[in-house]
C-alpha cells in the first residue's frame, strides 16, 4: 500500500511539476505570471485538440500509432502555451501593462476556454474518443504490471512523467551554470543593471515567458491525458495555483520543484488512503499544501537570505527611459 501510495504522488505530481517550473523559468526574469492556470488550461486544450485531428484522420484505432499521437500532443500543447506566453509578453513587456491583472485575466479566459472548447468537443458527433488515445501517454516501460517495489517506484510512468523531470532538471542546470542562464536572472535581479551590461531586458523576458508557458502548458494535457484518462469533464484551474504556490515552496528553484511536488501530490491524494474521514476533514487537508508554502514564505521572510528571496525584479515593469 504504501509504494502505490508513493507511486500515485509521483504520477499526480507531475501536473504541479510542469506548472512550477515553468513559472520558475518565467519568474526569474522578473516576471509574475498569475496566468499559469488558465495557460495549463489552454495546453490541454491545444494538445486534445491536435490529437483529436490527427485521430480523425485514421481510419480506425487500430492504425493509431502511440508515438504519433504522443508527439503531436506534446507539440500542439507546447504551441498553445508558447502562444498563450506571447500574449502575456506583449502586454507587459510591449504594452507595459500590469502584470497581476493580465495574469489574472489569462486564467480567468484560459479556464472558460478550456470548458468551453473541450465541452464543445466532447458534445460533437465528429469527436473521436480520447481514451483510446490516453492509453499512449499511460504507458509505461514495463511490460506487464510491476512485480517488485523499484519497478513500481521508477518504471510504471508515462512518457510526461520523465519527460517532467527531465525537464526540471535541466532547467536548474541551465539557470545555475550557463551563461544564458545567469543572463537571465542578472535580468530579474536588476533589470537597468543588465540593460547597461549589454543584455537585451525585453528579448530575455520575452522567451522565458513564451518558454515557460509551453512547459507549463504540458501539465494540462498530462492532467486530461494521463491523469483523466481522455475523460473531458473537468478543468485544471485549481492545480494551476498550487503550481504557483509550489513556486514559493520550491524557493524558486526548478530541482527543489521535483520534490515539493511529490509532496504536494501526497498531501493532495492522502484522503483517498484515510479511512473514516468526513469529507470536510479530507476539504482540509487537501489545504495543508498552501499552508505549508505560507509557512515557507514565513520562514524565508525572517532569515532574510538572499538565495531564498524571490528576484529582486519581481513583478515590475522596466521602464528603459528611467535608467
Amino acid at each position: 500500500m504504501f509504494w502505490t501510495f508513493l507511486s500515485r504522488s509521483i504520477r499526480f505530481s507531475t501536473i504541479f511539476l510542469y506548472g512550477s517550473t515553468g513559472e520558475i523559468i518565467t519568474e526569474k526574469s522578473g516576471h509574475l505570471n498569475l496566468g499559469v492556470p488558465g495557460v495549463m488550461c489552454i495546453g490541454a486544450v491545444g494538445g486534445c485538440l491536435g490529437i483529436n485531428a490527427y485521430l480523425k484522420t485514421l481510419g480506425s484505432a487500430a492504425d493509431m500509432s502511440a508515438f504519433g499521437v504522443v508527439i503531436i500532443g506534446i507539440l500542439c500543447a507546447l504551441l498553445a502555451g508558447a502562444l498563450a506566453g506571447l500574449l502575456f509578453s506583449f502586454f507587459t513587456v510591449t504594452l507595459r501593462c500590469n502584470q497581476n491583472v493580465t495574469g489574472l485575466t489569462l486564467t480567468t479566459f484560459g479556464a472558460a476556454f478550456m470548458k468551453f472548447m473541450l465541452g464543445d468537443l466532447e458534445n460533437s458527433s465528429s469527436v473521436v474518443n480520447l481514451g483510446t488515445a490516453s492509453r499512449a501517454f499511460t504507458q509505461s516501460m514495463l511490460p506487464s504490471e510491476p512485480s517488485n517495489w523499484f519497478e513500481q517506484l521508477f518504471l510504471s510512468y508515462g512518457v510526461l512523467v520523465y519527460l517532467a523531470i527531465a525537464i526540471a532538471i535541466a532547467a536548474a542546470i541551465i539557470l545555475k551554470r550557463t551563461r544564458t542562464g545567469l543572463n537571465l536572472r542578472a535580468v530579474g535581479e536588476n533589470p537597468a543593471t543588465a540593460d547597461a551590461a549589454g543584455i537585451s531586458v525585453g528579448k530575455y523576458r520575452y522567451l522565458s515567458t513564451i518558454l515557460g508557458c509551453a512547459i507549463a502548458a504540458l501539465g494540462g494535457l498530462f492532467y486530461i491525458m494521463d491523469s483523466l484518462g481522455g475523460a473531458l469533464e473537468f478543468t485544471v484551474d485549481a492545480y494551476g495555483w498550487m503550481a504557483v504556490a509550489l513556486v514559493i515552496f520550491s524557493i524558486w528553484k526548478p530541482n527543489w520543484a521535483i520534490l515539493g511536488s511529490i509532496l504536494f501530490g501526497a498531501l493532495y491524494i492522502a484522503p483517498n488512503y484515510l479511512l473514516n474521514l468526513s469529507f470536510s476533514e479530507k476539504e482540509i487537508i487537501k489545504l495543508l499544501p498552501y499552508i505549508v508554502t505560507v509557512l515557507v514564505l514565513i520562514i524565508t521572510s525572517i532569515f532574510g537570505k538572499r538565495s531564498v528571496q524571490p528576484p529582486a525584479a519581481l513583478g515590475t515593469t522596466y521602464f528603459r527611459e528611467e535608467r
